[in-house]
């Protein structure tokens, strides 16, 4: 990768950052209205039983209780996550509370990926221990969402740029830094020294 192409990088990181949000936003917002339209509460017994069935003997009280607690109630369950998804989607997308939405989508994430996809099943045999699950996918896209605010701090093209104008005391629930970069919000300051 050449000069012009790191500067080119550089430059665009602000525009990146918000993209690459947004886009992520729409796969949750869609996930989590998914759940409330595909009959995915009468699957999700099923999907935390079979789940258990291949996990090894030393997750078997994992897989118990959840799915124990999937037979219960699973409506209660599949709703609230899509709850969740809704709102998180919608965080993402509004680049609102990031550092809650953030943090919230690496738990939200991996509460997916250790429950309903069986932390991916790797230690299955056959072709299904080759996957190591979607979840676990997303909790590492929340972390490096997380590394880009704090490096690049405060994205102009979010409503917490625009509340912290106003009330500085929002970056508590918007940012993981006090500054960096991009704390003004300023697509200059995430551009890279020239040579």
């Amino acid at each position: 990768m050449g000069p012009a192409t790191a500067s080119w990088w550089a430059e665009h990181a602000g525009g990146l950052k918000t993209v690459f949000r947004l886009l992520l936003g729409v796969v949750w917002l869609v996930d989590g209205v998914l759940k409330f339209t595909s009959g995915f509460v009468d699957g999700f017994p099923g999907a935390v039983q079979l789940a258990q069935s291949n996990a090894p003997s030393w997750l078997s009280g994992w897989f118990s209780f959840w799915s124990t607690q999937a037979s219960a109630n699973p409506s209660l369950i599949v709703y609230t996550v899509g709850t969740l998804e809704l709102l998180l989607g919608i965080a993402l997308i509004l680049g609102l509370m990031r550092k809650v939405a953030y943090a919230g989508g690496v738990v939200l994430s991996l509460l997916i990926w250790a429950v309903p996809e069986g932390f991916g099943g790797p230690y299955q045999t056959g072709a299904g221990g080759t996957d190591v699950g979607t979840g676990i996918i997303y909790a590492i896209a929340f972390l490096g969402l997380i590394v880009i605010n704090a490096t690049y701090g405060t994205s102009r093209w979010s409503l917490d740029g625009l509340i912290e104008k106003r009330f500085p005391g929002w970056a508590r629930v918007a940012e993981f830094s006090g500054g960096g970069p991009g704390a003004s919000g300023s697509s200059a300051s995430a551009k890279a020294p020239s040579h």
